[in-house]
Order: C-alpha cells, then structure tokens, then sequence
C-alpha cells in the first residue's frame, strides 16, 4: 500500500498523480480523484487570490497520520494527497486526492474523509485578498458537521461527554 503526502507551493499534474498511484498494478478497480480549485469570489464577493500558510513538518505529519487512518478504515491500495501553499489565484488547483482499491465503495468514501479533514482540521491558514485589502477565513460550521460524521463512535460518546 503506498501513501504519498505533499506540501508544495508548484502546480501538480491531477492525471500523472492518479497514473502513477496506479502503474504496475492490476489489482485496482478504482481511483478516484478530487482535485480543489481556488473560486474567483469568496463569501459572494470576488477575490484576486489566496494566500495559504501552513507550519512546515507538523503540517504534513497531521496529514499523513490521517492518510493511515484512511488506509486503516478502507481496503485502499494507494492514496496521494498533495496540498499547495502560497498565493493562488482563481482557477489554480489547491489540493489534490487520489484513492485508490479494488472497489468505488473505499476509494469513494476515503477521498470523502480525507477532503473533510483537510478542509476542518488541518494546519492550513487561508488569507483571502480583495481588492480593498486582505483578511483571514474563518472555519464554516457546515465543514465542521461534515466532517463529525467519520468520526468513530467511541469519539463521539467522547466528545459529547
């Protein structure tokens, strides 16, 4: 099983990710990828870029421990996750999730947890620039929901405790 995390401030090629994840193999039925895009307007108003920041190593240990995790909960083959940084304008490519298994049903629902996590709880800071100057993104409650239903049930008796 290979798992590959990235944070780089280069553009990723989608297609190469997904065909590399699956070269040599014969034994994945399915890969599914995500690839984020950075919208020309945020709250409804238009914006001239992102800025994401992030703290380097602890940045990319969350992630990768959450890439095991998926790995634990479904029966993937592969999986890549790389995450840029850095100013990105509207229509650049943010992040980038490939699954891969023998069936949809994991390499689906693994790409699904793995982006809910990225965009709740990992260590990225998004300031967003406007024309009228910049401001920093707060965390949407409708992520955070998202986000709670993977949690597994002994987390939740947890939290609500």
């Amino acid at each position: 099983m290979k798992s590959t995390v990235r944070l780089q401030r280069e553009p990723f090629d989608a297609a190469l990710e997904a065909a590399l994840l699956k070269r040599g193999r014969s034994d994945v039925g399915a890969v599914v990828t995500f690839t984020g895009v950075c919208r020309g307007n945020e709250a409804n108003e238009p914006i001239a870029a992102l800025t994401l920041e992030h703290y380097p190593g602890m940045a990319e240990a969350e992630i990768e421990r959450h890439a095991a995790e998926a790995m634990r909960r479904w029966p993937l083959l592969g999986l890549t996750v790389i995450h840029r940084f850095g100013r990105i304008e509207p229509g650049d490519d943010i992040v980038l999730v490939v699954t891969a298994s023998s069936h949809r049903q994991a390499a689906f629902a693994a790409a699904d947890f793995l982006m809910d996590y990225l965009k709740t709880r990992a260590p990225f800071w998004k300031q967003v620039e406007r024309k009228d100057g910049t401001s920093w993104i707060e965390a949407k409650q409708a992520d955070d929901a998202a986000a709670e239903r993977w949690q597994e049930p002994a987390a939740r008796r947890d939290a609500v405790e």
